[in-house]
């Protein structure tokens, strides 16, 4: 190979001016954004509007109604609890990767707390997705009975609607180590990070009372679920555009990173 080929492989790549810096913190941050977005548009769909026009509690005959009645809209909710799954845990690499500088032992408890509940929905999808074959399946009927089989796709559902409030616990601890690593990093509003962790709490209570009283779950429910709401919607919109507080921090980071 001549030596000026050579040379040439040996460049570093250096970015012109006004050129995004490729993994900057405020390009991660961007990127997490986006991911986090897809999260809430896909769980929002499938938690807030899918589930609860499927699932009534307690009513076995009506429960298959409704799966009967909307099939594609079943198969639509079970992608979109994957999906859902899927962004969650490549938001959480992203914010991973950001923040790691701050406290990496805590910044690793952050994804094993994303890490359980994506396991939880994604199962808890198959269980959906089971009801449907079991509402559509002449062969359950012929075993067990019309009665039967709409016990057993209730049943199904019971167990995807308690596995969804179980994994709540994990979607509730996983803001605590993100709201502690967005407070120090100083990349964050220090209130954004105190949000997040007061929002963690939110979730812990909110899934306990449901569990432990449930009449008093309820009432208290579309109280509790104002702080998550404002913290996760404040990160969404702060990664997407602000991303990261300041150019000094970006290269105060991106240093920490290399080293």
């Amino acid at each position: 190979m001549p030596a000026t080929e050579k040379m040439n492989t040996n460049k570093i790549y250096k970015p012109s001016e006004g050129e995004p810096v490729p993994n900057s913190p405020r390009h991660l941050a961007r990127i997490a954004g986006i991911f986090y977005l897809i999260v809430g548009i896909a769980g929002g769909f499938a938690e807030g509007y899918g589930d609860p026009k499927l699932y009534a509690a307690g009513d076995a005959a009506a429960t298959t109604g409704n799966v009967l009645a909307n099939p594609g809209l079943v198969r639509m909710i079970v992608a979109a609890h994957l999906l859902d799954a899927v962004f969650f845990v490549l938001t959480a690499m992203a914010l991973y990767i950001l923040l790691q500088h701050v406290h990496q032992s805590v910044a690793r408890a952050m994804l094993i707390f994303v890490a359980l509940a994506v396991g939880i929905i994604t199962l808890n999808a198959v269980f959906q997705f089971e009801g449907l074959q079991v509402a559509t399946g002449a062969s359950y009927a012929a075993a067990f009975g019309a009665a039967g089989s709409n016990a057993l796709v209730l049943m199904l559902l019971d167990i995807q609607h308690y596995g969804t409030l179980s994994a709540q616990v994990f979607f509730g601890l996983w803001l605590a180590p993100l709201g502690y690593l967005a407070y120090k990093s100083g990349l964050f509003p220090k209130a954004l990070g105190v949000t997040l962790v007061a929002a963690a709490g939110c979730y812990l209570v909110d899934l306990f009372a449901a569990f432990l009283v449930p009449g008093f779950g309820k009432q208290i429910h579309q109280f509790i679920v104002i702080v998550p709401a404002i913290a996760e919607i404040w990160m969404v919109l702060y990664l997407l555009v602000v991303g990261v507080r300041s150019v000094k921090q970006d290269k105060r980071i991106l240093a920490g990173t290399a080293a």
